[in-house]
């Protein structure tokens, strides 16, 4: 059996910032993109509560909505924050969706972080948890038939996003990127107390509130660590992944 060559893609619009790893060498990914960022600029253009919300949001179903900003939405109000929480690992979710339908039997989607995953055969996935002396040296082993499946990690000292935490990462698997970014969100903003095992408890605690939603859920706050569900296994890794390079394939 033959196996086609996975090609390595850095796809950049804005803020957008995806990783693109695939078996299909003709796509258009970058103008789907494009698309949906055009969509979801023109709804905030009419309803800017949808940009700044830091509460859950619902949104009119008629005029129809742009799939982006239902899916936004609905992330937002199944992790109890507001929909631009969601942005990242839903336009990851799309993407992939968009390479299967178009051909694809291997998409990993990495959009800072936030990865949406669809594969025909194991990946290992990085842990990257800012000055944790554990980032860069565990990664999860993700099996191809646990997949379609997000990946998503929100951090309160590392990148842009807003977090109320101090979690160095809060990693969430859930089925949907879209969900598992948002979720992410909601619990590293409980990573807070005065040590970081209450902070790691904290954010566990929170988690617990949403599990209906999610796989697993890892969480590293300085040297305290701990995890909630069914993660996937762990393994050794002398990576030195970055956010936004959060993935390599054995």
């Amino acid at each position: 059996m033959t196996t086609s060559r996975i090609i390595r893609e850095r796809i950049q619009i804005e803020e957008t910032n995806i990783l693109l790893k695939t078996d299909l060498k003709k796509h258009y990914l970058p103008n789907f993109i494009l698309e949906q960022r055009m969509e979801l600029t023109a709804y905030i253009r009419v309803h800017p509560e949808f940009l700044t919300s830091l509460e859950p949001l619902v949104v009119e179903t008629m005029p129809p909505t742009p799939l982006i900003v239902s899916m936004m939405a609905r992330a937002g109000r199944r992790a109890e924050v507001g929909p631009m929480a969601a942005v990242a690992g839903t336009i990851a979710q799309l993407s992939m969706g968009f390479m299967l339908k178009n051909g694809a039997k291997y998409v990993i989607a990495d959009n800072g972080g936030d990865v949406a995953l669809k594969t025909n055969k194991d990946v290992t996935v990085g842990l990257y948890a800012g000055e944790s002396s554990l980032s860069g040296k565990i990664g999860f082993k993700i099996k191809h038939e646990k997949t379609p499946m997000g990946i998503c990690t929100s951090s309160g000292t590392v990148g842009h996003s807003i977090s109320f935490g101090r979690a160095d990462s809060v990693t969430i698997f859930a089925d949907e990127a879209s969900i598992a970014d948002a979720l992410a969100t909601s619990i590293a903003n409980s990573a807070v107390g005065d040590s970081d095992n209450i902070a790691v408890h904290n954010c566990l605690e929170r988690a617990d509130n949403f599990k209906e939603h999610i796989r697993g859920t890892m969480v590293v706050v300085g040297e305290s660590a701990g995890t909630m569900g069914k993660i996937p296994k762990l393994v050794q890794t002398d990576k030195k992944v970055v956010l936004g390079d959060f993935f390599d394939v054995y």
